[in-house]
């Protein structure tokens, strides 16, 4: 009698009552540190591989590698381990994982020439491995826990996981918004081991509550919500699928915005942290939003995606994240809500969580690691809402529409396919465009009438994407190389005037191979793009040239098409550091760009990155650094921090220029680099001028206006640019906080640039 007691007490108080908080509360800690360690220290990798989005993908699988190590751990834990000798194995674990911190990189060294991929994901194994190991374990651990707490929910404890991923959820937000503007990378680094040191001992207390509670446990008593139905091969290989499609798209949809505005923790943990809250919502008993709803609105954001690609829009960074975000996310909560309904019973926890990991290993290892290698362009995005498509539930819709639907839709199919094949080479590239648009857009709205059914909307939206792909706008056929960097396009202009480099929504550099009258050219090429004759980079030069007196020695750090190449004169000294040995590659081959071969054959190109390439180099040395490296839109910000305007500074003669290409269409650079230049004892002008005012600039020519800083180590450097129209000194922005190797605010500078865009409207 008094046995049934004091189990009563437990279960309505006592251990019962004290295990619920004390368990949110460890799994929303393990959370935490979790993903916010995700961002941050892909943060620290990112200067080693010159700011690419690359490294962002491949933590990404890392990651995603490393949790399902921990859910496998876990399940075995569970399954061939319980009670205290798990529980005891565990802590011993953690703690041992503890030794490994604070975690570092200075131990890794200069990453290879070729084979950033590996060097990245050994990084990340040796540096944060052990730990993000033990913290991956915890979220289905605590949870198989917490089912013999003798808590009146632990039958069912699903709802714990809602609970993990709010904590990793409001971790990732609270990371490019607060801790990033607010603390160095020192810090955020020691604050997050002191939190590591706090999660062993919630462990510690959650592992005493229940293990003496554990044998008393009946693991009959299923959810009442969840199928008891026995574990399939079926129903595993639905769980990996309908895990894999979300995780593979969240890496490419990152890597595609990364791309197209920056390489920073602000545009990584956005998707990821979408990518969490579906699962806060699916996983409550009565989501707030409908799964219908969403299985309804997908294919009009899809639609969106293909219209956005379709259309070209580069310039407007709301509309191309909203964009391409909320059809992520209406697809995450797709396939995370098909998944939900197909949840098992209570005692299969560990294993369904163990078959969700393991297919979003899958989705990750597909974009991060195989993706670059199979395809020369970034296929696997399209490829998986294509995919995405395939995994909503078929809608019903009235029997009578079906056939006349059906037909409609297939015969619109075939003719938008015809139409292309035949008019690419019929019709004025103009009119082209305008078809190709209307092609596109007829196939969208038959494929919103019927998407009802998902094999037939699925296959009108992969036509879409090929018709934008393999039938570009501009008429033309295009060559692409990918590389770790991202994807390189090597294209014609609509007129055949010129070809073109361009990388990601930017183009890096063109050369004009024909005249007006279409005759090939040959000898020496005029440079265009930023580096015509006339432009901020050109009269920089001169400016140098004017204070040497002589022939130059110049570094310029990004070789593009190699147009710079061209402002070399006899007796120059030149020397490129270029980080992507396949834009070395692009910029030697004839067949594309001659800048080199007929401007500066002998210039020697140091491969590698330039912060760290540089330090090899003699001190004092450069009468010039142009500092011209972009990934798409984005500046590797390692490239402009205090350090590393220091490097710079040292390697250049006392009356030397530093240059720096600055344009950017999403965030306002000029003020940062006159605060940085300010901290090193330097003086900086801009120009600030527009193409109606830049002698030479005209954008059907590929001459085009944008923004140069440079900076000298007195005023007398400067005298010679700033008798030239359009520039003027820069000076510092009073309390302004710099950027450094251990700080930077991406957003901050975003802000600015849409503050400078509606005063310049007003």
């Amino acid at each position: 009698m008094s046995g049934q007691v004091e189990s009563s007490l437990e279960t309505k108080g006592g251990n019962g009552a004290i295990a619920l908080p004390l368990f949110v509360l460890t799994i929303f800690v393990s959370a935490a540190l979790l993903f916010s360690v995700q961002p941050m220290f892909a943060k620290m990798v990112l200067p080693r591989l010159g700011g690419s989005p690359g490294v962002w993908s491949v933590a990404m699988v890392v990651f995603q590698s490393l949790l399902l190590a921990g859910y496998a751990y876990a399940h075995a834990l569970n399954r061939w381990l319980p009670g205290i000798p798990g529980i005891v194995l565990h802590i011993f674990v953690t703690l041992a994982a503890a030794a490994t911190l604070p975690f570092s990189i200075a131990s890794a060294g200069a990453p290879p020439s070729d084979g950033e991929m590996l060097y990245t994901i050994m990084i990340f194994l040796t540096a944060i491995g052990p730990a993000f190991f033990a913290l991956s374990a915890n979220g289905p651990l605590l949870q198989a826990w917490f089912i013999h707490s003798r808590h009146k929910s632990a039958h069912d404890p699903y709802f714990l996981y809602a609970a993990s991923n709010i904590g990793s959820f409001l971790a990732l937000f609270a990371y490019p918004f607060a801790l990033e503007p607010l603390l160095t990378l020192g810090q955020q680094r020691q604050f997050w081991t002191y939190g590591y040191y706090a999660l062993a001992v919630l462990l510690a207390v959650c592992g005493a509550l229940i293990g003496r509670n554990w044998k008393h446990t009946d693991l009959t008593q299923s959810d009442a919500t969840a199928d008891d139905e026995p574990i399939t091969l079926w129903r595993i290989l639905g769980w990996i699928g309908l895990s894999a499609v979300p995780s593979g798209l969240l890496v490419a949809v990152s890597q595609q915005i990364s791309t197209d505005v920056a390489s920073a923790p602000l545009l990584w943990v956005i998707p990821l942290a979408l990518y969490l809250a579906t699962f806060v919502i699916v996983f409550q008993p009565r989501p707030v939003i409908p799964h219908k709803w969403m299985v309804y609105i997908q294919p009009v954001f899809v639609a969106a995606v293909i219209l956005t690609s379709a259309l070209e829009v580069v310039d407007n960074i709301a509309l191309i994240l909203g964009v391409h975000l909320a059809a992520f996310f209406v697809t995450a909560m797709i396939c995370h809500g098909e998944l939900v309904q197909r949840k098992p019973a209570a005692r299969y926890l560990t294993s369904f969580y163990l078959a969700m990991s393991f297919g979003g290993m899958l989705g990750g290892m597909f974009c991060g690691l195989l993706a670059p290698h199979i395809f020369n362009w970034v296929a696997e995005y399209p490829l998986l809402l294509v995919l995405s498509l395939l995994c909503r539930p078929g809608v019903s819709i009235s029997q009578a529409l079906r056939k006349p639907l059906f037909a409609a839709a297939a015969l619109a199919a075939a003719a938008g396919l015809a139409t292309c094949a035949y008019m690419f080479g019929k019709i004025p590239v103009a009119t082209w465009q305008t078809t190709q648009i209307w092609i596109v857009g007829g196939l969208l709205a038959i494929a919103l009438v019927l998407c009802a059914e998902r094999f037939r909307l699925a296959l009108l939206i992969a036509a879409c994407f090929a018709i934008i792909q393999y039938f570009p706008a501009d008429g033309r056929g295009r060559e692409t190389v990918r590389s770790f960097f991202g994807v390189h396009k090597i294209s014609e202009s609509a007129d055949g005037r010129y070809r073109i480099l361009s990388h990601g929504t930017t183009i890096h550099g063109a050369q004009e191979i024909r005249d007006a009258k279409g005759e090939r050219l040959t000898g020496r090429p005029e440079p265009i793009t930023y580096y015509f004759e006339g432009g901020p980079i050109a009269a920089a030069v001169r400016s140098a040239r004017e204070i040497t007196g002589g022939p130059l020695k110049i570094g310029v750090v990004g070789l593009g098409s190699g147009a710079m190449m061209c402002h070399a004169r006899e007796g120059d000294d030149w020397r490129y550091f270029e980080i992507d040995a396949d834009v070395v590659r692009i910029a030697r081959n004839t067949r594309w760009f001659s800048y080199l071969s007929e401007c500066g054959a002998k210039a020697p190109i140091i491969l590698g990155d330039a912060r760290l390439t540089m330090e090899k180099e003699p001190d004092g040395q450069f009468d010039a650094l142009l500092i011209d490296a972009f990934a798409s839109d984005a500046i590797p910000v390692h490239l402009m921090t205090r350090e590393a305007v220091a490097l710079f500074q040292k390697k250049l003669k006392p009356t030397g220029l530093l240059i720096m290409h600055i344009s950017n269409r999403h965030m306002e650079l000029a003020s940062e680099v006159a605060g940085i230049a300010a901290a090193n004892g330097m003086v900086t002008a801009s120009e600030d001028i527009d193409e109606k005012d830049m002698a030479g600039a005209n954008s059907d020519e590929y001459r085009f206006d944008f923004t140069v800083a440079i900076l000298a180590n007195s005023p007398e450097g400067l005298a010679p640019i700033l008798k030239q129209k359009g520039w003027d000194t820069l000076e510092p922005t009073p309390g302004q906080r710099l950027w450094t190797d251990d700080y930077s605010n991406l957003l901050g500078s975003i802000i600015r640039n849409w503050r400078k865009d509606k005063d310049d409207e007003e």
